[in-house]
């Protein structure tokens, strides 16, 4: 028995026209460094529509991968709903990767036309030589005369293709587990890995970002955007603006602490999101910078643990609520949310709000132990974090790794547990954790710790040979400008708070963080610094 209601594909281009036609008077601003411009949503898909014609013109008549090299900003917005609306895939080339990697994953997803960012010219034009597929580049906001093209590609101008082409387009329909979009994974280890969204996905996806057990979006929010639209699809947030009618602040380039908390005080967003990292400079700023920052009603944090010192300082000194979102490539990426159980009050809540929080109805987890047994959500069975679900991926682009996906579930190599309410508690990345003795040590339980120290900015642990002891952990300090602490004060602040044989006796201090191309830290390149001697390490007894 079938059921009676109507059927229609869930796909991007109903999202669009929706967020064009009753909710056309939202705008999206960019920041330009200065000051803003802002575009309606209705002209975003006018515009949307110059584009999909435009690249029907370059020969995108199908499946055709459609790159992006850009910053946040309208044009990738556009580029966002106009290259998957017309049946094409839409693949965000993260500017940030090792150009090797840019190289590997251009050609690997077979890419034929990119969008390139004018900004952004001097580093794409050294890879386009190598880039075997490409045809056409399309020079966003820049001089096409500035890029040298080797014989076969064709270079265009953005405005100058959108010109004169009609602002509708007759959107196809089409099976909505089709492929929409595509992302690589960072790639820390081995070469990056594509991961393949369907429409049916984005747009499942976007009703949870929309969700109150989401990030509750409405058509009341402006969405500050720090999260590239490079890194995981900028956590879905464009196309659940869009759903609901939220207007959109694009920074472009302008990432650093003083543009990034001038943008809130000017622009009044009510929720922003971007990774711990970025929130620890805005904080750094703020405390020697005041400004107005008290539009926003929540900042989402996300793609690495948030010091619980972070959420602390940003709720008390400035009203603002810090909601700790967990999730990764292959999951769209929202994967929990950790907003406390209703009645939930004092030290409890801040308990629940520094977990990575709830999974929603539509992800289901489990836990697994190196036994490969399913443990049980008891809050204290520590095993490897396993998910599944309508916009989880189930397999990479490929590329065959059936050590990642087995039995249907995807492996996320996340260390924790789960307690009876359905909140995930991760201590450490599998490969990240400790082994002393026999006995584990979480190294970002003692980031956390050591953070919160104030003179630290930020703190990194990684596990290094000990004769006696196998391994144990060494943290290596980024100290706040004009503080100082040694290793003795760290160690000492640290007592009374971890085990006394989980307390470091390695430390050093690095004037910066190493961080991968989407702002967590690189404990792969910190582990080699170590294996090569860079570091200087104070070893207490």
């Amino acid at each position: 028995m079938f059921s009676t209601m109507q059927d229609g594909p869930l796909s991007i281009a109903r999202i669009l026209r929706h967020g064009t036609g009753p909710h056309g008077g939202a705008e999206v601003v960019t920041w330009t460094g200065e000051g803003a411009r802002r575009t309606s949503y209705a002209e975003i898909g006018r515009r949307t529509a110059q584009l999909a014609h435009a690249l029907r013109g370059l020969g995108v008549t199908g499946d055709e991968r459609v790159a992006t090299f850009m910053w946040n900003n309208s044009e990738h917005l556009e580029a966002y709903f106009a290259v998957p609306s017309m049946g094409a895939v839409l693949h965000t080339l993260n500017i940030r990767l090792f150009p090797e990697q840019l190289v590997y994953v251009a050609n690997h997803a077979e890419d034929q036309v990119v969008l390139v960012d004018g900004t952004l010219l001097p580093l794409f034009g050294k890879l386009l030589p190598e880039l075997g597929t490409v045809r056409h580049v399309v020079v966003v906001g820049g001089d096409k005369a500035a890029l040298q093209a080797p014989a076969g590609v064709e270079v265009h101008s953005y405005e100058e293709l959108l010109a004169g082409q009609p602002t509708e387009f007759d959107w196809p329909e089409f099976d909505e587990r089709s492929a929409a979009a595509m992302c690589y994974t960072s790639g820390t280890t081995g070469n990056p890995k594509g991961v393949v969204y369907s429409h049916r996905s984005v747009y499942l996806h976007s009703m949870q970002v929309c969700m109150t057990d989401g990030m509750a979006l409405s058509q009341a929010d402006r969405v500050l955007a720090v999260v590239p639209m490079f890194h995981a699809m900028s956590w879905g947030l464009p196309y659940a603006a869009f759903m609901v009618g939220a207007s959109m602040i694009m920074p472009d380039r302008f990432l650093q602490p003083e543009p990034l908390v001038k943008m809130i005080a000017a622009e009044r967003p009510t929720m922003a999101a971007a990774v711990p990292t970025i929130w620890q400079g805005v904080l750094q700023y703020l405390e020697a910078n005041p400004h107005d920052v008290s539009s926003l009603r929540e900042v989402v944090v996300g793609g690495a643990a948030c010091p619980p010192s972070l959420m602390r300082t940003f709720e008390e000194s400035y009203g603002i609520p810090v909601l700790h979102a967990w999730g990764m490539t292959e999951t769209s990426p929202l994967g929990s949310v950790a907003r406390p159980p209703a009645g939930v009050t004092g030290e409890e809540r801040w308990r629940y709000r520094a977990s990575q929080g709830r999974f929603p109805a539509g992800v289901q987890a489990r836990l697994v132990g190196d036994d490969g047994s399913v443990l049980p959500w008891d809050g204290r069975s520590i095993g490897e974090l396993e998910v599944r679900g309508p916009w989880i991926a189930g397999a990479y682009y490929g590329d065959d790794d059936p050590e990642r996906f087995h039995d249907g579930w995807l492996r996320t190599g996340d260390v924790g547990y789960l307690t009876s309410d359905g909140f995930v508690q991760l201590t450490d990345r599998a490969k990240d954790v400790i082994k002393s003795g026999g006995e584990w040590i979480s190294s970002v339980e003692l980031e956390n710790r050591v953070m919160e120290h104030p003179a630290v900015a930020e703190a990194m642990v990684i596990g290094v040979p000990d004769e006696k002891w196998s391994e144990r952990p060494l943290v290596a300090v980024v100290l706040k400008e004009g503080h100082q602490a040694d290793a003795a004060e760290l160690r000492d602040f640290l007592s009374g708070q971890v085990a006394k044989w989980q307390l470091p006796e390695y430390w050093t201090f690095i004037p910066e963080a190493p961080k991968t191309s989407v702002g967590k830290f690189d404990k792969k390149r910190l582990r080699q610094q170590h294996a090569e001697g860079q570091l200087t390490i104070t070893r207490l007894t």
